[in-house]
């Protein structure tokens, strides 16, 4: 592998390049809130947020995070009930999860200080190559590279690179590669623009090579085949899962939901009762299971809509109702009766916030 990359610096202006990239970049970088300042929690914070998330997306989200947990130390000493409330919308629990984790660790092992050790940093949970990378380069200025999917798909038409970007091996290269080409007197800058040309130029579909400050240093522009890189398999085809769902209030006027599992898909977020295991069945079955279920009576049954999520590996097809129960005394700590103020406090996945606002 290190021959390779050799071979693909070979005759490539490493100087040059850094230079082009990083004056393009202090010209026209976005202003982005958690560019105002170099607080390695904030930066943190909006690596894990961007995570699988457009910029635009985040940064509303990023602000009112901030607002709510404005330190390590608040994010760390708070209810994780509060946490998912506030990260309610973005998806991918299991970043905030192991955000959260993550940072009563460093509040109780390094005094609520993120650590600048890459040894350190990366064993916290949650934190790969990755953040590793672009939390260290941009907040302590530390020559590390961070690779996404983003930059390998610039530095793949750049060296005009043909691996499959889906392999581990092929991102372990691109990491050796960035840690030769990383401008160790401005790694902070250095990354960052990369991931700008990534997100403004050098983008999946069409990219903007008339406008690329590294164009002349570009092997596939060169060759006119900017287009077909970078070469990715494939990922499978998503399982699809049918169920239903049901808004059932009683007869104070509560609503009554139920948590999630504490491990796996949306784990520990709050639901609709539902029956994931009888796509097939008609109203009437499904009626008499979520009565049996959950020990009430339940009548005036109407379907209010369908609703769809889609996750990486499997779209939820949701047929949703409301209707009215009788009987049901909780005694579980996964199984509340609430009232429509309560129920705001409580952190839903997207399809059935969706769904409750077809309900109202």
């Amino acid at each position: 592998m290190k021959e390779n990359v050799q071979q693909i610096l070979d005759h490539f202006h490493i100087e040059q390049f850094q230079h082009d990239l990083i004056h393009w970049f202090v010209k026209e970088q976005r202003d982005l809130p958690w560019r105002k300042e170099k607080d390695p929690y904030k930066i943190w914070v909006s690596e894990v947020m961007l995570q699988q998330t457009r910029v635009d997306t985040v940064i509303p989200y990023f602000y009112k995070f901030i607002e709510k947990f404005p330190t390590l130390d608040a994010l760390a000493d708070a209810e994780e009930k509060e946490v998912l409330k506030a990260w309610e919308g973005l998806g991918y629990y299991s970043r905030i999860r192991n955000l959260h984790a993550a940072v009563k660790e460093v509040k109780e092992k390094y005094n609520g200080c993120v650590p600048a050790s890459k040894e350190q940093f990366s064993s916290l949970k949650g934190v790969g190559p990755y953040t590793t990378g672009a939390v260290l380069s941009i907040a302590y200025d530390i020559p590390e590279p961070a690779v996404d999917g983003n930059v390998m798909r610039v530095l793949s038409r750049i060296f005009y690179i043909t691996d499959d970007i889906a392999k581990g091996s092929t991102r372990k290269k691109f990491e050796q590669l960035v840690s030769c080409i990383i401008a160790h007197d401005n790694p902070s800058d250095f990354n960052q623009a990369l991931m700008e040309l990534g997100a403004l130029i050098c983008t999946p579909k069409n990219p903007s090579c008339l406008l690329c400050p590294v164009q002349r240093h570009c092997r596939a522009f060169a060759e006119g085949m900017e287009k077909q890189l970078p070469v990715k398999t494939k990922a499978k085809a998503p399982k699809h899962v049918a169920f239903r769902a049901i808004v059932l209030v009683n007869e104070d006027g509560n609503i009554l939901i139920e948590k999630r599992p504490s491990s796996g898909l949306l784990a520990n977020l709050w639901q609709f009762p539902n029956d994931e295991h009888a796509p097939t069945a008609d109203d009437q079955t499904f009626i008499k299971e979520i009565s049996e279920r959950y020990g009430v009576v339940t009548r005036s049954v109407q379907q209010i809509g369908t609703f769809q999520h889609v996750f990486s590996h499997v779209v939820w097809h949701i047929e949703a109702y409301k209707g009215e129960a009788i009987g049901l005394t909780v005694d579980i700590p996964t199984r509340k009766w609430v009232t429509i103020e309560e129920l705001a406090s409580y952190a839903f996945p997207v399809v059935y916030q969706k769904i409750w606002q077809a309900y109202e």
